[in-house]
């Protein structure tokens, strides 16, 4: 997998996925790789309770309800949705459930306003249609289709960014669970095996650009999945995926607790501004997600790495965070520039440790970018 940039759950977690299998003697739904309690286990990771020869990494933080739901509508003949804001992990989850149950995370459908109905259903291999004509075997089928004929899960990602007409699709695939092929005139049906579902993830922020229909909210399962506010729980996630990283660059650079604090303050800082906020204007235009959270601290760790001291300091975290956050000129440095002013320099100074240098840095940020 070295040699993978990024390697889906299903290689990432081999080792573990193995021994769960060859350990798991619970009834498994269709076809499913795990049992629906082993696929909880690798999702949250095994407690002390659990009895079991090894530990299994916790993945995915987040209230063990959220899971233990999707789970259940999988099992059953129902499609998932996965619904929240930016950055609360819907991908991640669909991706280790995939993983999980199918071994396969990587048929997925990717919306965006041009994504077309061959993207779920089928397309057609030109040269080989010229050379013998149409036939299943000049069809290429979608990531939809293959899912549908090996009874796996397939996903879609960000289903509101398409068009409705593909929303229509999607309906006849989930209610008949076949697609027809009319260009054929035999062997023009491909039915879907059992264990054959759809996780669909939907951003609540793209409310409005196509609205799911009523006949497709039907076809689903909604799961929402809230921004994390817990601090504790915010931390865990920020760790995990800064120690992937360092592992993944091959890095050995320390990101003092301190520091850590310092973010996680931040963040809650600005979300409770923007909360209080009376307009967007006075809103920043960053969803303040915790994934945006860790692309600060990645940031923040890659310039000290390639162009520090190898040593993360408050300063270049506070210089990340500005370079990541100020989006919009002038009206996002502004709410940052407010912030050190009326909440970083106080606290600097009633509590002192790396406040002061966060402090430094911000205004450094901000004096370069203005």
């Amino acid at each position: 997998m070295s040699d993978l940039l990024r390697a889906p759950a299903e290689l990432k977690f081999a080792e573990e996925l193995d021994w769960l299998e060859s350990i798991d003697d619970n009834p498994k739904p269709f076809c499913w790789r795990l049992s629906p309690k082993m696929v909880r286990l690798f999702i949250l990771g095994s407690e002390r309770a659990d009895g079991l020869d090894r530990e299994i990494s916790q993945k995915w933080f987040g209230d063990r309800s959220f899971v233990e739901r999707s789970i259940v509508t999988l099992a059953s003949d129902r499609g998932l949705l996965l619904i929240g804001d930016p950055g609360t992990g819907k991908s991640w989850l669909a991706e280790l459930l995939s993983a999980a149950i199918s071994r396969n995370s990587t048929l997925v459908v990717q919306g965006t306003a041009g994504t077309t109905e061959d993207h779920i259903k089928y397309s057609w291999n030109v040269s080989m249609v010229i050379a013998k004509g149409q036939s299943r075997e000049s069809m290429i089928p979608s990531p939809i289709m293959t899912a549908m004929e090996t009874g796996s899960i397939g996903r879609f990602e960000e289903l509101t960014r398409s068009t409705s007409d593909v929303q229509d699709a999607l309906i006849s695939i989930l209610s008949e669970k076949y697609i027809s092929v009319p260009e054929l005139d035999s062997d023009n049906i491909v039915f879907a095996k059992p264990g054959f579902s759809v996780i669909a993830t939907a951003n609540s922020r793209d409310r409005g650009v196509n609205d799911l229909s009523s006949a497709l909210k039907r076809r689903f399962n909604f799961v929402r999945i809230p921004v994390v506010t817990n601090k504790k729980s915010e931390a865990e996630i920020v760790r995990f995926r800064t120690e992937e990283l360092l592992r993944r660059h091959q890095i050995e650079l320390d990101v003092p607790p301190t520091l850590l604090d310092v973010l996680l303050q931040s963040f809650a800082d600005l979300r409770a501004s923007a909360a209080a906020a009376g307009s967007d204007d006075e809103k920043l235009e960053s969803a303040l997600s915790t994934a945006e959270q860790i692309g600060v601290l990645e940031d923040a760790i890659l310039h000290s790495n390639f162009f520090g001291e190898r040593a993360l300091t408050a300063h270049t975290l506070a210089s990340s965070l500005v370079g990541s956050l100020a989006r919009r000129e002038p009206e996002d440095l502004a709410i940052l520039n407010k912030y050190l002013h009326g909440v970083v320099e106080p606290r600097s100074k009633e509590q002192g440790g790396s406040w002061p240098e966060f402090l430094q840095g911000g205004r450094d940020a901000i004096a370069t970018l203005s």
